[in-house]
């Protein structure tokens, strides 16, 4: 029993983590920033924490999705086609992520991230007003919905700025609307994923549905906030989120030739 792994006042400071994993998430991705290293402190194991993470991320994703859908933002009939796409595309990099290393795509995702960062940093009107669209369906469907939903079931980190940024930039959607159409995405490929971490076994149960609840919490919170604030307040988080998420993907490649430099020089 994964109760016997977690003394029971860690579970509930990781209910407490999630809340707010599952509230940053909703408005500008990155939430497994927070929640999975709160899991390795714990003291569970990287493979049971990716794959627990993935629970919680799933229910808070979920809860953004279902808040997004109901007030009318996010029409599913419209999303059909992404959304199949998004889910092959995440159970193809679920697979193919047990079989190769990811070394690669480690040192160049914070270059990535960073871009998107400063993508909305030096474009204070991106968003702000629906314009026209550059794909159709299909091919939007492909490459925002496939392409992105391979490399979140594949690698993950910064999959839900990817999405918003596809929607703003190729289907010429507002941020606010943008957002809501990619935590939808955001979920399909969470779970398509989460699919391959379950036949894994690798999943946490007890702790995972309680950092899932937490999540399910802070994303309405979260989703709440988009659709009041909008651009304001998504615009700047994305921008926060891209910036500390870079700086900690290049901590976990290079931290010790870093903390080597930092010892020689100061």
């Amino acid at each position: 029993m994964d109760w016997l792994i977690v003394a029971p006042w860690v579970v509930g400071v990781l209910f407490l983590v999630a809340v707010v994993a599952g509230f940053i998430d909703s408005i500008a991705g990155g939430g497994g920033l927070i929640s999975l290293p709160a899991l390795l402190a714990a003291g569970i194991s990287p493979a049971q924490a990716i794959a627990t993470n993935k629970l919680s991320a799933v229910g808070g994703s979920f809860s953004a999705s279902l808040y997004f859908v109901r007030r009318g933002v996010v029409d599913l009939n419209d999303q059909k086609l992404n959304i199949a796409c998004t889910f092959v595309g995440a159970v193809l990099g679920a697979i193919l992520i047990q079989r190769l290393q990811a070394d690669m795509l480690r040192q160049i995702l914070p270059l990535l991230i960073i871009g998107i960062g400063l993508y909305f940093l030096l474009t204070p009107k991106l968003g702000e007003n629906d314009r026209h669209r550059r794909l159709s369906a299909l091919p939007y469907a492909l490459v925002g919905g496939g392409c992105v939903g391979f490399y979140d079931g594949f690698f993950g980190p910064g999959a839900g700025s990817f999405y918003a940024l596809g929607f703003v930039t190729l289907c010429g959607f507002n941020l606010a609307k943008a957002t809501a159409h990619a935590k939808v995405l955001n979920f399909t490929s969470n779970f398509g994923g989460l699919l391959f971490f379950i036949l894994g076994g690798k999943v946490l149960w007890g702790v995972g549905f309680v950092m899932m609840a937490g999540q399910f919490l802070g994303a309405r919170m979260g989703a709440r906030m988009v659709l009041s604030k909008g651009q304001k307040m998504i615009r700047p988080m994305v921008v926060i989120v891209s910036v500390v998420m870079s700086c900690k993907l290049i901590y976990d490649n290079h931290g010790a030739e870093i903390h080597h430099w930092l010892t020689l020089h100061i």
